[in-house]
């Protein structure tokens, strides 16, 4: 069998990183003293890289983040917010996602909420877990359009797949009765199987009356699949008279305009 022949096997067999680095030991002089265990077993480490690389490339592509430059190492614990930073950094870990559990992130307009989300979004994805990025006015919005044209299943799924579903702007308006239904749909689909990041203007005391409150029959039965066992971080400031919007922390205000 040629070389040529073999390389056109790999590309065949979608091992393109593997034939590239075999040629690249073709050309490579010093190879020859190399014992073939050890060419192969370069070639199976470029090869498996090169997989795992491309997966976490598609997994941060699906995840559609809103800000998928966000990082946990970037997070700023000098802007004047009131943050638990070893919570932030157990959270990072996953290990909440392992348990099934959620998280609540509260606080004002420009505290930082989405960025933080976003953050250990992309660290769920570099551990290869499956992560949603949607703000729940679109959610419920792909919901209605996919209730007139046959397609609600499809897109419910679509949600509810996902290991992590970051949810962000979470309540920021009423729903109707027909969203709540939506809503209580796919939180109940995901409980116990899945992650869920709630990001909101409103603590999560409020969410109840956000829901409907009293004149809500399904208020409670959304607020009891989610608030069990859910970290909780309410970003505020430590002087509000000197509050700066995070986006302007990060730059993402300048990002946006140009």
């Amino acid at each position: 069998m040629t070389n040529q022949s073999t390389i056109d096997k790999l590309i065949e067999m979608r091992l393109t990183a593997m034939a590239d680095a075999f040629r690249n030991q073709l050309s490579d002089p010093r190879m020859k003293d190399v014992p073939f265990e050890d060419r192969l077993g370069m070639l199976v480490d470029i090869e498996y890289t090169s997989r795992k690389n491309n997966r976490l490339r598609r997994l941060i592509r699906q995840a559609e983040l809103d800000q998928p430059d966000a990082s946990i190492m970037d997070i700023n614990y000098a802007s004047g917010r009131k943050l638990n930073k070893s919570l932030l950094q157990r959270l990072s870990t996953c290990e909440y996602i392992t348990e099934h559990r959620n998280i609540f992130i509260t606080g004002a307009t420009g505290s930082g909420k989405t960025y933080m989300a976003c953050a250990f979004g992309m660290e769920a994805c570099k551990q290869y877990y499956s992560v949603k990025y949607i703000r729940l006015p679109d959610l419920l919005l792909d919901l209605e359009i996919a209730r007139t044209d046959g397609s609600y299943r499809r897109v419910m799924t679509k949600y509810t797949n996902p290991v992590l579903l970051i949810l962000d702007e979470w309540l920021l308006l009423k729903p109707s009765e027909s969203e709540s239904k939506d809503i209580f749909e796919l939180l109940h689909k995901r409980r116990k199987k899945s992650s869920t990041i709630f990001c909101s203007q409103f603590r999560q005391e409020g969410w109840y009356d956000q829901l409907g409150g009293d004149n809500s029959t399904i208020a409670d039965a959304i607020l009891d699949r989610i608030v069990h066992d859910a970290y909780k971080i309410n970003i505020e400031s430590t002087d509000p008279s000197k509050d700066i919007s995070m986006r302007e922390v990060y730059g993402l205000d300048k990002l946006l305009s140009e």
